[in-house]
Formats: structure tokens, sequence, C-alpha cells
């Protein structure tokens, strides 16, 4: 095998830029991207929430009772603790979860909706809903996205279970 083969063929930075690889990379972070900004711009405009707000109240919506705790919520947005400890102080401040003992081990916190937090995220998922169908299902073919649906599946859980364990 020859250097540029195992170089994958890049020698100039014309050929680096112009890489199928790349350029695909390129286009699917791109589009997230433009959809992420798309669709949280209209959960804030909407429902008075960002989009990661969004995210962390759907997590602690798939948990249920009792809760999570702030590292199980971290390691599920792969923030850091600080970061999370941050948001979720204040979305409680703006009622949207509260913290309380856990029953396990009574020096720890989990973080639980509220009722105006459980009112929020199913609003706000119906919006999220409709945009996702506007912006992310209608340009493509009917006939393409539940594969596109399947192996976008795929790419979270591989890169998921290569990813370091938060501390």
């Amino acid at each position: 095998m020859s250097k540029q083969d195992e170089q994958g063929g890049i020698t100039t930075a014309k050929e680096a830029a112009d890489n199928e690889l790349v350029l695909a990379f390129g286009r699917l972070q791109g589009a997230a991207n433009r959809l992420e900004y798309i669709l949280g711009r209209r959960l804030e405009e909407e429902c008075g929430i960002s989009h990661l707000t969004f995210e962390v109240l759907l997590i602690l919506g798939r948990a249920g009772d009792p809760g999570l705790s702030m590292r199980s919520i971290s390691q599920e947005q792969v923030l850091t603790t600080g970061g999370v400890t941050r948001l979720v102080d204040r979305m409680e401040a703006a009622g949207l979860v509260r913290r309380v003992t856990d029953p396990d081990d009574r020096r720890g916190r989990l973080v639980r909706l509220t009722p105006l937090g459980e009112e929020t995220v199913v609003r706000a998922s119906r919006l999220h809903v409709e945009n996702i169908r506007q912006y992310f299902l209608e340009p493509l073919p009917a006939s393409h996205r539940e594969r596109f649906a399947e192996d976008l599946r795929t790419l979270s859980h591989s890169a998921r279970d290569v990813l370091p364990q938060l501390p």
C-alpha cells in the first residue's frame, strides 16, 4: 500500500477539501447545526425554553419517578456535571424541575419534573414533532425516511458506544 493510499489519497489542501468522506460528514454536521438552530429557535419563540432545556425535560420525562441524578443527566447529554448543575438551577428557578432526596441514598439528590415541567415538555414536544416533520422529514423522499431514521439510530449508538464514560 502506498503512503498516499494510507492517507486516504489526500496530498493537497484541495484534495482534502474535496474528499467525498470529508464532504459527506460536513453535510451531516451542517444539516444538524442548521436544523438545531431552526428547531431550537422555534422552541424558544413558542415555548420559552432552549433546545438544551427541552432535551433535559425529555430525559427526565423518559426516566419518570423518582427522577435522575445530575450525573445521569450529564451522561445522557454529554455535559459536565457542573454544566448540568447550572442548567438544572435555571430550570428549577423557572419551576420546571425540582430536586428531591434520593430514596436509595439520603445524601443524594434526584431531579424530577414538576407539573409545569410536564406541561411544558408536552407542549414543546407537540411543536417539535410538527417542526421535525416540516424541516427534517418532508425534504426527504417518503420511501427513504424510515431507512434514514434507522441509519441515524445506528450512527448514534455507534458513537455513544465509543465515548468514554464521564467520571
